[in-house]
């Protein structure tokens, strides 16, 4: 018995299927409360940089650190979903896995802190 493939989609198609793949990993990551505290924080430090007059290109450089903070979350969240799926019991290479993926998120949380606190001390100082 063969498996039936449906056949890949190209052009507009491919365009509008690969969006609405995109959406639907969103909507997944922000049910993830992490995801939710960052986009909080994104907001909050966005807030602070407009009342502090931080130039447009430092926004601009903050919100592509987000959007990669944003992008190593839901692959942090991809590996438990498939850490959990594939070993539903403790395993050590299944707690190595999503502890690395939790390190990779804490790394650009400090580059974010980093890169926030620098902007600022610029500002006021």
């Amino acid at each position: 018995m063969t498996q039936y493939i449906p056949p890949k989609k190209k052009g507009v198609a491919h365009l509008i299927a690969a969006t609405t793949y995109s959406l639907g990993g969103a909507r997944r990551l922000f049910k993830e409360e992490a995801a939710r505290h960052e986009l909080v924080g994104f907001i909050l430090v966005s807030i602070l940089f407009f009342l502090a007059g931080v130039s447009i290109q430092k926004h601009l450089a903050f919100f592509v650190l987000f959007l990669i903070s944003i992008a190593l979350e839901a692959l942090n969240t991809a590996i438990e979903e498939i850490v959990d799926v594939v070993s539903p019991t403790y395993s050590t290479a299944a707690r190595h896995a999503k502890d690395l993926g939790s390190f990779a998120v804490f790394c650009i949380i400090v580059v974010n802190f980093i890169y926030v606190c620098h902007v600022l001390s610029t500002c006021w100082l």
